[in-house]
């Protein structure tokens, strides 16, 4: 049995400057560092992270006053910003740039008095803190809106003042029929100057129906909490083909690959190459192989980190006290 690895596959961008960000915060400051939800939906990053002094909490009110919170990359309401603010905390934000100009677009209509329709899964982090930037004097009414079905029953204030935003991990093929039947209904709707959904989820979903296309078993490495990756099990499963979305090599069946030929592999953009890496050596010593790193596309984009910990010098530990003779 073949083995396929996607390209690109794992890690954005935004996910790595999220990542980073933490970890300069440890180094520099020290733990502990409080990091309000998942830095990213990776439950093996998020592991990691505490080992090192990492404290993940829900809440605020949770973080000691003046203590040092990061938020995670999917962003926030400006609520929580003012709240954190209020406490004294010393904030290091993590949002992913591109969630951050959704945030922009959606607070501009705002602004201008439109509705807004916001194409995402309703309870997500991202429409969450989304939501939170529809605010102001001529604000109107923002909607939430995940299907084509929920696109059609929707009732709007005025359809001729309408604008649509999208959440950036959402998929591409599920996002075409929602924007058909609101162009049907509001001819006056307007969307983003560039693409809501990011460059890293167009890619991933491009590789995996590529993948799908000449493989007859798929597997996805990242957490079931991982919007990108559930997305990409949903489209290599709506190609007719297996697929699966695991954790880790653990959960790996012996069953699945019975009578396959070719087992496609990619991963989330919040999923460490280890695991990916281990999911396959699992397989190889089951037998399978060769192992062949598809040619995809090539992405050079590279978020700066801020600007207080990029230039910041880690934190000397205090040496150890003598003990007296």
């Amino acid at each position: 049995m073949q083995i396929v690895l996607a390209n690109p596959r794992g890690f954005c961008a935004g996910v790595e400057r999220a990542i980073e960000i933490v970890e300069r915060a440890l180094d520099v400051f020290g733990a502990p560092v409080y990091v309000r939800h998942e830095i990213v939906h990776n439950r093996h990053v998020v592991a990691a992270l505490r080992e090192r002094g990492a404290v993940f909490v829900e809440e605020l009110a949770q973080v000691p006053e003046h203590g040092i919170v990061v938020f995670s990359a999917h962003g926030i309401a400006p609520q929580v910003r003012a709240e954190a603010d209020a406490r004294r905390l010393r904030v290091f934000d993590a949002t992913c740039p591109l969630v951050a100009k959704v945030h922009m677009e959606v607070g501009r209509h705002a602004r201008d008095g439109r509705e807004v329709i916001l194409i995402g899964h309703a309870g997500h982090p991202e429409i969450v803190g989304t939501l939170g930037h529809y605010r102001g004097a001529a604000a109107r009414a923002i909607h939430v809106v995940g299907t084509a079905g929920e696109a059609e029953r929707l009732q709007v204030q005025d359809g001729t003042r309408l604008a649509y935003a999208t959440q950036t991990t959402f998929s591409i093929d599920d996002v075409k029929p929602i924007l058909q039947a609101l162009q049907g209904r509001f001819p006056a709707l307007i969307g983003p100057r560039k693409e809501d959904i990011c460059y890293a989820t167009q890619n991933r979903q491009s590789a995996i129906k590529e993948l799908a296309a000449s493989c007859d078993l798929i597997l996805v490495i990242g957490s079931p909490a991982s919007a990108n990756s559930q997305r990409l099990r949903e489209i290599a499963a709506q190609q007719n083909v297996g697929a699966y979305l695991l954790d880790h090599a653990d959960q790996l069946q012996r069953d699945w690959f019975d009578g396959r030929h070719c087992v496609g592999i990619t991963s989330g953009a919040s999923t460490p190459e280890v695991l990916l890496e281990q999911v396959v050596a699992r397989l190889v010593a089951w037998g399978a192989g060769p192992v062949v790193n598809r040619a995809g596309v090539q992405e050079h984009v590279v978020f700066a980190l801020p600007r207080a910990l990029a230039g910041a010098a880690p934190r000397v530990a205090e040496p150890e006290p003598e003990p007296e003779l």
